[in-house]
This record gives C-alpha cells, sequence and structure tokens, in this order.
C-alpha cells in the first residue's frame, strides 16, 4: 500500500492511495492564488485500512449507497447473502467492499493531463455478488483544474454494479470554517424520498416547495436542520437527487461555492442521480490530518451515482450489467473561482 501524487501545471495537486483508490488531498487555490487542501482524510495509508468507517475519499463498490434488506432478485434468481452492515441494510458494497482492497496502480499521462489506472478483479461470489467483475477506473488531474473519474467495468455473469467515489469536501480547507455557509446548487427537480433507513420508498417527487430544492444556489446550512421529516429523520441531508438530463447523457450534478476563499467546484456526470450527503454521521471520533478532529457536518459530499435501492425497483434506471456489455460512467469535478 502507497501513495501517488498528480500534479498539473497549475499547481493543483491530488494524492491517493492504491488502498481502496482513496483521495486523501485535493489542493486548490482561493481567488488570491492561496492553495489550500480540499478533501477531508488522514495522513496515512494504515489510519485508513484500520479507522476510514466514514469511506474518506474511496471508490465505492460493487454498489454505491444502499440495497434494502441485503438482497436482490436478478433473471428470477434472488441474491440474499449480502452483508448488512447498515442496520438490516447494505450499504456502500458491503463488509469489504471496494474502499478496502488493494487496487492496481499504474501512472498515466497524455494531453493536458496526468493520471492513474487502478485496476481490481471482484471475483463471483464477493460479498454476495454474483460475476467475476473486471474493473476499472481512471483518475485524471487536467490543466483545466478538473479532477475527472472514469469507470469501467465487465462480468462474466448478469450482476449489478454502482460504483461512486466518497470524496468529503469542505472549500475552506478540510481544517477550515464549517462548509454549512457554502451556497449548494443541484440541477434536479426531483429526489427519491427513503424511509428511516435511507431505503428509497419508490417514489419520484417533487423538490417544488420543500428544503430539497437547491435549483438555485443557497446556504445549504439555512435548511439543513428542517422540520421535514424526510430530511430530520436522516439527521440532515442524505438523500439522492433525479438530474434534469436525459439518461445516460453527460452534463451538470451540482455547484458548489465558498464565498469567503472564492473557490467553486462544479460536479459533472454520466449517472441519472447525486447523493448530496452533509456529513452528518461524522461525530468528532476521527482525527484527521494536521490533528484535525472533524466534527458533525465538517465535509459534504456529491455522490454521482445510480439511485439506491435500485436493483428493487424496476422502475429506477436500472444497475444491471451483463456479459459482453461494458459498462462506462464519467464524472468531473472542475475545480475554479469567482
Amino acid at each position: 500500500m502507497e501513495f501517488f501524487t498528480l500534479e498539473n501545471k497549475n499547481g493543483l495537486k491530488l494524492k491517493f492511495t492504491d488502498l481502496g483508490g482513496i483521495v486523501s488531498e485535493i489542493h486548490v487555490p482561493d481567488r488570491d492564488g492561496t492553495f489550500a487542501d480540499v478533501a477531508l482524510g488522514f495522513e496515512t495509508v494504515e489510519e485508513y485500512r484500520d479507522h476510514n468507517d466514514a469511506y474518506f475519499g474511496a471508490i465505492i463498490g460493487r454498489y454505491g449507497n444502499r440495497i434494502g434488506n441485503c438482497k436482490f432478485s436478478l433473471d428470477d434468481e434472488e441474491f440474499a447473502g449480502l452483508f448488512a452492515n447498515d442496520g438490516a441494510n447494505h450499504l456502500h458494497g458491503g463488509k469489504l467492499g471496494f474502499d478496502k482492497v488493494v487496487w492496481k496502480t499504474e501512472l498515466v499521462s497524455g494531453d493536458g493531463y496526468t493520471g492513474a489506472k487502478l485496476t481490481y478483479r471482484s471475483a463471483d461470489g464477493e460479498e454476495g455478488y454474483p460475476g467475476n467483475l473486471e474493473a476499472t477506473v481512471v483518475y485524471k488531474l487536467t490543466d483545466a483544474n478538473e479532477w475527472i473519474i472514469e469507470y469501467e467495468a465487465t462480468t462474466d455473469k448478469p450482476t449489478v454494479y454502482n460504483p461512486t467515489n466518497h470524496a468529503y469536501f469542505n472549500l475552506a480547507g478540510h481544517d477550515g470554517d464549517s462548509p454549512l455557509s457554502h451556497e449548494m446548487q443541484i440541477n434536479a427537480k426531483f429526489f427519491t424520498p427513503t424511509d428511516e433507513g435511507g431505503i428509497p420508498t419508490g417514489e419520484i417527487k417533487s423538490v417544488v416547495g420543500t428544503d430539497m430544492d437547491f435549483r438555485s444556489p443557497r446556504v445549504y446550512g439555512s435548511t439543513i436542520n428542517s422540520e421535514d421529516p424526510l430530511i430530520s429523520q436522516l439527521g440532515g441531508y442524505d438523500h439522492n437527487w433525479v438530474l434534469d438530463k436525459q439518461f445516460g447523457s453527460f452534463g451538470l450534478a451540482a455547484v458548489a461555492y465558498d464565498s469567503k476563499s472564492g473557490r467553486e467546484m462544479k460536479v459533472y456526470t454520466s449517472e441519472p442521480g447525486v447523493q448530496f450527503y452533509a456529513g452528518n454521521f461524522l461525530d468528532g471520533s476521527l482525527t484527521g490530518k494536521g490533528g484535525k478532529v472533524y466534527q458533525k457536518r465538517d465535509g459534504f459530499c456529491l455522490e454521482t451515482q445510480h439511485f439506491p435501492n435500485s436493483p428493487n425497483f424496476g422502475h429506477f434506471p436500472s444497475t444491471t450489467l451483463r456479459p459482453g456489455e461494458v459498462f462506462r460512467s464519467k464524472t468531473v469535478y472542475a475545480f475554479g473561482v469567482r
């Protein structure tokens, strides 16, 4: 297990480890050109190995987010062997998900970027999932100040696949002021309501007239303690938004902005959804880089994804991957200032 560092011509740096493909540092400038590390995380690989219950910066798979009651059916066969690590439900790939395995890592480069190709073979039956899955994740740090993530995968049996990345951001710096003062914009008219366990009910609900409406930028801390039971039952924002774009097309998902530093992050994706998670379960038990103790809501995630529990809802976009098909997905985190 080791760290690797990518750097572009503008001085931006992205540091990651082959354990879980975990991105541990992202250094970007503010409006005055002063750099800060905007990713929450630890200093050592051993800390990630032993204490990363928050999934800081990790590749998530085989299935990002939750699958209800640890089971799903595919082609009339039930797969009920998923690991229960979130109450009665299955979360982020299980006990030994993609965040906890070592990925074969090869540094690569091309026109306008430096990067890395990470590969992992997930064996048939691993964490209860069918099929030998050959997974590839490519990280690129471009001279346009973009962190690009490209996912590919193939399988030898029908399976489900829904990878994402669980980076936590604070555009004031990982040890800076609370991100609750950040403006958030999410390009979505609808979201998927959940039960108390975070499992979608199957409904696709309009954000209009609710505290889930981020179609226009606003400070997300102003409504994070909303009395709306769909928000309060999860302790704040931890929901999937249905993005306003044609299924499979590439487009804008969200924009986060810190008015004090001027740092802005735009998120683009080919995925149909994005999970905005506001760090509600951080509780002061994790000490990160430089001795920073991460308290509740000290970071936020924008996890591009298919919807939670999609294998159990036929009207949600399908996460089924079959032999002969190639899964492809792309997400871009674009950093700038204003």
